[in-house]
């Protein structure tokens, strides 16, 4: 058994294409224009419901959100297309995921000081992975040099932090040394691009973490990791259904149904009480009270959730240095979102400060990590 785990690197990659709302609400209104008008008469007979007009000010009030890194901007805002335009890579091509898998893993490697020789498990956990097998994971592990094992994990919102737990346990158990986490969340193709309510939520982005043993670790800027804590509760509050067995059912694959779909009053309504009294007994688990915490690195998903849970941990409006917000210019970027917070917004972190990184999501899943800097 090993004694102390630790977060010893963080790393980010965001695409260079982005998304604002202006552009999305002008494709998603002359799109909804267009069907209203040619489909009129269905609409009259109740045979359709009409498409209603979205804006900028509805989506901000909604979700917090203002804009989102997209992996391929053409063909989004095309009305006649809707969706991602992304080539067709050759099987012998480095697969779209993994490219950007290796591009958070990189940084996370160089901020902990460590090569491809140093780890030896590599996990990419996120909302979708672009085929079932050979594992995107291996795939890096092959690209990076690591010997040892890799695998795939599918936790929706809550992939990063399951993820982490599994490579802490492992590193604490000696079945791994040295363990990378990877989230590349690619969410766009998943997306409804024709709905009003969810066309605006996603955006595409990677994170990874390198976690190790506090033996091993050589860097100045690392977290022990506290306590673990994950729990899931089944819910068909928010669905993805695409998956191979459509093929066999003689459904469209590619049918709305298929895609992300939600009850997002009921999630909201839901989610919030569970994650709070999660991070409740999370904290007190390791001995530690909501005073003693200097930052939550909360799931992106909108803000109304994040505030109203940060509001009943902390008993008043948390702050952006209490509980920060990337979800505007980022959106929700499914399991990756609070990693992008702990990343972006830990460089004030002193010896002894205590942050809770926390992810909600579909399942219900709720995971969260309690981190002391070192």
């Amino acid at each position: 058994m090993t004694g102390t785990v630790v977060v010893s690197g963080v790393g980010l990659w965001k695409p260079e294409y982005s998304i604002s709302n202006d552009e999305l609400v002008a494709s998603y209104n002359a799109f909804a224009r267009r069907f209203n008008t040619e489909n009129a008469a269905a609409i009259e007979a109740g045979e359709l419901t009409l498409k209603e007009s979205s804006s900028s000010e509805f989506i901000e009030k909604a979700s917090g959100i203002k804009s989102r890194y997209v992996y391929e901007k053409e063909g989004i805002l095309d009305i006649d297309r809707m969706r991602p335009r992304i080539p067709l890579r050759a099987e012998d091509e480095i697969s779209l995921q993994a490219e950007m898998a290796l591009n958070s893993a990189r940084r996370a490697m160089t901020a902990a000081g460590k090569t491809g020789a140093d780890i030896d498990m590599v996990i990419v956990s996120c909302a979708y992975t672009q085929r079932a097998y050979p594992a995107i994971a291996i795939e890096v592990q092959n690209a990076l040099g690591i010997q040892g094992f890799g695998f795939d994990m599918l936790v929706a919102c809550s992939a990063a932090t399951f993820a982490l737990q599994r490579a802490h346990d492992a590193i604490a158990a000696g079945s791994a040394r040295c363990a990378l986490v990877i989230n590349p969340e690619l969410t766009t193709p998943q997306m409804n691009f024709h709905d009003r309510d969810s066309h605006f939520i996603f955006g595409d982005v990677s994170t990874a973490v390198v976690l190790e043993s506090a033996e091993t670790c050589t860097v100045d800027n690392s977290y022990d990791i506290l306590g673990t804590k994950a729990i899931t509760v089944f819910s068909n509050n928010i669905r993805s259904n695409f998956g191979y067995v459509s093929f066999a059912e003689d459904t469209e694959a590619f049918g709305i149904d298929n895609l992300f779909h939600q009850n997002g009053r009921k999630v909201f309504k839901d989610v919030c009480p569970m994650a709070t009294e999660h991070l409740q007994l999370q904290i007190a688990a390791v001995g530690i009270e909501v005073a003693d915490v200097k930052r939550w690195w909360l799931h992106q998903a909108n803000i109304n959730m994040n505030h109203l849970i940060a509001r009943r941990l902390l008993g008043h409006d948390a702050t952006q240095d209490e509980a920060p917000i990337v979800l505007d210019t980022f959106a929700n970027t499914a399991s990756a979102g609070s990693i992008i917070a702990f990343s972006l917004y830990q460089d004030d972190f002193e010896t002894g400060d205590v942050g809770v990184i926390c992810s909600f999501g579909a399942g219900y899943s709720i995971g969260s990590l309690v981190l002391r800097r070192r």
